[in-house]
């Protein structure tokens, strides 16, 4: 496996002097990986990044960030349109950072909640399977895959649950489009975490690890001997990355219901937190 944090743990909107910063402490506090969030159409140089990634000998993978105007299954075609253009930006950037893993809720913005009858989530099932699909070509011929993410019922209503992805995924049936699960979602809406990984099976890609409160893994009640011998079932070899958010970044705290200080520096967070992960599962 191979270990990351994503820079969310420290700044937001991420910049190349925020890698340049952050890429050699991690490197020496025992991170395989960074993961970079794609916020904004060219919010920093995707080259130099990658050079600066590369000199410290990190691999790196990558994150959406679905907003309102980013939305794949919205009743606005323009506000899909557009949705599919940011992807479609993601995975080119992802690409030129030498990342293979595109991950987060890619499907509707995180925060937009709605009732749904059965035929309409059926309908809107519909859509993103044929979004996907092309995004999931696109992907593939960039040599990028897409980890989808379920989300909390308080983020999405849309898709909560493992079993609810693996269905989307597999209609989807692209090499450009796998899962991605996250153990602070999941530790609200699965009755079982490992169960909900074994599900995922093969289709798993990509790990987000955090703890029930987004603090450091391991300072929780996340059952994490649950989740390890899951990923020993199903031989996951993937990335496993640390997710946490800081409330300093009052637009990113505001979306993710930051609103204290989960440990007493961010650092605890994500030192802790891999030399915590790598003794349980490296």
């Amino acid at each position: 496996m191979k270990f990351g944090a994503n820079t969310w743990i420290w700044f937001a909107p991420v910049t190349v002097a925020d890698i340049k910063s952050v890429a050699p402490q991690m490197a020496k506090g025992g991170f395989d990986m960074i993961e970079l969030p794609l916020e904004m159409i060219d919010g920093f140089d995707t080259k130099e990044a990658a050079a600066v990634i590369r000199e410290y000998g990190l691999g790196v993978s990558t994150c959406a960030a679905m907003g309102p105007d980013r939305d794949l299954i919205h009743e606005d075609k323009a506000i899909q349109e557009n949705g599919k253009a940011y992807i479609r930006h993601c995975i080119d950037a992802a690409q030129t950072l030498g990342a293979t893993n595109l991950v987060g809720p890619i499907y509707s913005a995180v925060g937009r909640t709605w009732q749904m009858t059965d035929d309409e989530r059926a309908r809107d099932t519909d859509l993103l399977v044929k979004q996907l699909k092309e995004l999931g070509a696109y992907a593939a011929d960039h040599g990028v895959v897409m980890g989808v993410e379920p989300l909390n019922r308080f983020e999405t209503s849309f898709i909560n649950l493992a079993s609810q992805v693996i269905e989307v995924v597999d209609r989807v049936d692209s090499p450009g489009c796998k899962i991605m699960l996250d153990t602070f979602h999941m530790n609200i809406e699965e009755r079982s975490l490992g169960d909900a990984i074994r599900a995922a099976g093969p289709r798993l890609v990509h790990l987000h690890s955090c703890e029930n409160d987004r603090g450091a893994p391991g300072s929780g009640h996340v059952p994490w001997n649950d989740v390890a011998q899951a990923l020993k079932d199903i031989n996951f070899d993937g990335p496993v990355v640390i997710e946490s958010f800081t409330a300093k970044v009052k637009s990113i705290a505001r979306a993710a219901a930051i609103w204290r200080a989960m440990a007493p520096t961010q650092d605890i967070i994500a030192y802790d937190g891999v030399k915590f992960l790598r003794q349980l599962l490296g």
